[in-house]
């Protein structure tokens, strides 16, 4: 059985719009978070540690996590929340967050 042309344009535009709202989301993250700043995890696992490269682990963030972070950096270290900081070498800035210099 043939699928029409009508039946085709019309499926095939319900997909780009989802994925154009899907991608928008991405971009619309990062003003989402409280802070404006948005980070994304590059490491297999990353381990967030209670102080600026403390040794307690408190959490652990999947590669391409996406976090809510502060635009708080010590010792090569991000502060994610109260008590959670992560390596600024595998959590850059999402692009268009608002991380500070």
């Amino acid at each position: 059985m043939a699928i029409s042309k009508p039946v085709l344009f019309i499926g095939g535009g319900l997909v780009l719009i989802v994925i154009v709202a899907i991608s928008g989301q991405d971009r619309a993250s990062s003003a989402s978070s409280p802070t404006g700043c948005q980070v994304v995890v590059t490491a297999d696992v990353l381990n967030a540690r209670d102080t600026p490269g403390g040794q307690k682990i408190v959490g652990k963030y999947v590669k391409d996590a996406k976090i809510d972070a502060q635009p708080v950096v010590e010792s090569g270290f991000r502060k994610v929340a109260e008590g959670k900081w992560v390596s600024v070498q595998y959590a850059p800035p999402v692009e268009g967050s608002k991380c500070g210099p």
